[in-house]
This record gives structure tokens, C-alpha cells and sequence, in this order.
């Protein structure tokens, strides 16, 4: 019996009892309301470990809608239009 390997056996089963420990308490924590906004980095990796698939980008597999040239010449128009007019109010003011 190799006292040193079953203590560093032993010492790394520890480790993971304490991270298993915080993981679980900050999840007690964050269940007494509602949370508002993005969820921690912690929370998203902790999802990521346990197979959720919610955290995963969502953006990565959706498509954008694609204007024609036409569509894009208007908009630029229009919007050239409305920076004029603005850059007139201020040289008017």
C-alpha cells in the first residue's frame, strides 16, 4: 500500500466534494427570487458541465434576413436624408 498515492487520492476527492459543495450552495442562493439579467460566468459553466444545452449560444445557428440592393440603396437614402436635415438644424442653430 502506497500511503502517499492514497493521500493525494484522497486529497483530490476533497477538492472536488468542496467545489461540488460551493457549486450547490451559490444555486441555493440564487433561488430565493427571480434574477434579472445575464447569469454569472460560474453558472453558465456549471450548466455547460451538466449537459444544458440553454447556455450555448444562441446566435451561433441563426440566420439573418438578407436585404436586397434595392432595400439597402432606400435605407441609405433615408437615412442620408435624415443626417442632412440634422446636420441643417445645427448650422441653423
Amino acid at each position: 500500500m502506497d500511503i502517499h498515492r492514497i493521500l493525494a487520492e484522497l486529497r483530490s476527492e476533497q477538492q472536488r466534494l468542496q467545489e461540488a459543495i460551493l457549486t450547490i450552495e451559490r444555486l441555493a442562493t440564487g433561488t430565493l427570487g427571480k434574477r434579472r439579467g445575464r447569469p454569472p460566468k460560474w453558472m453558465e459553466s456549471a450548466n455547460m458541465a451538466a449537459g444544458k444545452a440553454e447556455s450555448a449560444p444562441r446566435a451561433a445557428g441563426k440566420k439573418r434576413r438578407a436585404f436586397s440592393a434595392a432595400t439597402r440603396k432606400r435605407m441609405a437614402e433615408a437615412q442620408r436624408k435624415r443626417w442632412a436635415s440634422r446636420k441643417a438644424k445645427a448650422a441653423a442653430a
